[in-house]
């Protein structure tokens, strides 16, 4: 039975990842800051479906948090298959109005955490010719609006990269670019959302399915829903001042959910 680690497990896409991939019989950690969260939701997911779920308190905007996922991922007795880098967060307010150090951690958990943990799972997968990575992005990616998306540009164009130097190793890579989808996201950041409409909002089921199927395609950049995916495709086509000029005009920060 083959084991997936997701981290911001507990909560949203995370979950989401949880539930389908326990659905599917894999063996779970979940990665998480918050011990009651974790222990409740690795009860359900045991209870319901017979997998084997393992639990891991971790901060991964402290180097110490950083550490103990990367030594899970390295341990060779006990091999993860699948890796979703899904733990992340937004601020509210634009740059300059968020403290550094709110801003550094963004950095620690988007990008450092990403690649150390990434870079922690490869190297087993590749010698077992086996194994498949999920970096949580964001359409936020393609739109050059605050430092929530100069750090989800960073995933894609990391995750890109990393796919065609793996090609052909039996390692799956992929950037997961959802819109606006149904967490505690946006309320935990502080972030009004009532001027995003109904047809706006994804489930997180669908951005996991299509995850997954795209996956097992081997496609590296997934954008779930159609209408997301005419954004992002219109975005890659702009110049940096006219997708400047689209965020505006549509009036919406498209941030992780």
């Amino acid at each position: 039975m083959t084991t997936a680690l997701i981290t911001g497990a507990t909560a949203g896409i995370g979950a989401a990842f949880a539930e389908r991939l326990a659905r599917d019989g894999r063996d779970l950690v979940l990665v998480a800051r918050n011990t009651e969260r974790l222990d409740a939701a690795a009860t359900r997911l045991a209870a319901r479906y017979g997998v084997r779920v393992e639990t891991l308190v971790a901060d991964l905007a402290a180097e110490a948090g950083i550490e103990a996922v990367e030594h899970r991922l390295r341990d060779g007795g006990h091999p993860v298959d699948l890796l979703v880098n899904n733990a992340g967060f937004g601020h509210r307010g634009a740059y300059l109005d968020v403290p550094v150090q709110d801003e550094l951690d963004m950095l620690k958990v988007h990008v450092e955490a990403v690649l150390r943990l990434t870079t922690a799972a490869v190297p087993g997968m590749r010698d077992r010719g086996f194994g498949g990575i999920v970096n949580v992005a964001s359409v936020a990616a393609f739109v050059p609006r605050g430092t929530y998306g100069a750090t989800k540009a960073w995933v894609v164009n990391f995750t890109l990269g990393i796919a065609r130097d793996l090609a052909g190793s039996g390692v799956r890579l992929q950037a997961l670019c959802p819109g606006f989808t149904r967490t505690e996201f946006h309320e935990r950041a502080g972030m009004g959302t009532s001027s995003v409409p109904a047809w706006g909002w994804l489930a997180a089921d669908r951005v996991v399915d299509d995850s997954l199927a795209d996956l097992a395609r081997n496609r590296p950049l997934c954008v779930p829903g159609k209408r997301y995916k005419a954004a992002v495709a219109a975005a890659r086509l702009l110049p940096v001042g006219g997708l400047g000029r689209l965020s505006t005009t549509a009036g919406r920060d498209y941030r992780k959910p």
